[in-house]
């Protein structure tokens, strides 16, 4: 399947700590012809079984900050209203398809693009492709601080750091040369492998 270029939703999620994990954080950032559109939406959504303290040391998200918060029953309709037909992009995206098809059943994906794995297709021999170091390996951390106002592992400031991430690795390619990369980075492509 041909993937439009030119609009996707860039997704991260925080969760509660548990098995299987709530989402307690989402964000969600519009990229459209390899640009932020300035559209981006943020929510801190409370998860039926808590958050565990050991999400809280990564993220500082507590059950306090998320007790008048919507569940995400109550948003799934207006996630839905952005992301429904539309690709989404992440790093290491299978976690976002994951707790996003447990949470929202009804949502199916046309493609989840893997930033990851385009920045190890793209970008070969860093020595890290963790988000935080990607960023800072390309010189993009500082920026996404500045745009979402959030420090990492807030979804805000990943998702604004991944689209960011995902702009600078598309930018420099031919239209043919990105659809061939995002193909291959479609984690719910069957025929992954062409460019790698």
């Amino acid at each position: 399947m041909a993937i439009a270029i030119g609009h996707f939703w860039v997704i991260d999620v925080e969760g509660s700590g548990s098995k299987p994990p709530e989402i307690v954080e989402l964000a969600m950032l519009e990229v459209e012809h390899m640009a932020l559109s300035g559209n981006k939406r943020h929510w801190l959504v409370r998860p039926e079984r808590g958050i565990l303290p050991a999400a809280t040391r990564i993220h500082g998200l507590t059950e306090d900050d998320v007790l008048d918060s919507p569940s995400i029953e109550d948003i799934s309709d207006d996630i839905l209203q952005w992301i429904e037909d539309t690709p989404i992009v992440g790093h290491n995206v299978r976690v976002e398809v994951d707790i996003l098809s447990r949470s929202i059943p009804d949502w199916s994906p046309p493609a989840a693009i893997d930033t990851l794995i385009l920045a190890k297709t793209l970008r070969p021999g860093l020595p890290s492709y963790g988000l935080a170091n990607l960023g800072a390996e390309l010189d993009l951390a500082e920026n996404a601080t500045k745009l979402s106002g959030r420090a990492h592992h807030s979804a805000l400031y990943d998702a604004t750091l991944t689209a960011l991430i995902l702009i600078n690795l598309l930018s420099p390619l031919t239209s043919q040369e990105r659809e061939v990369a995002l193909k291959d980075a479609n984690i719910l492509d069957p025929k992954q492998g062409s460019f790698l």
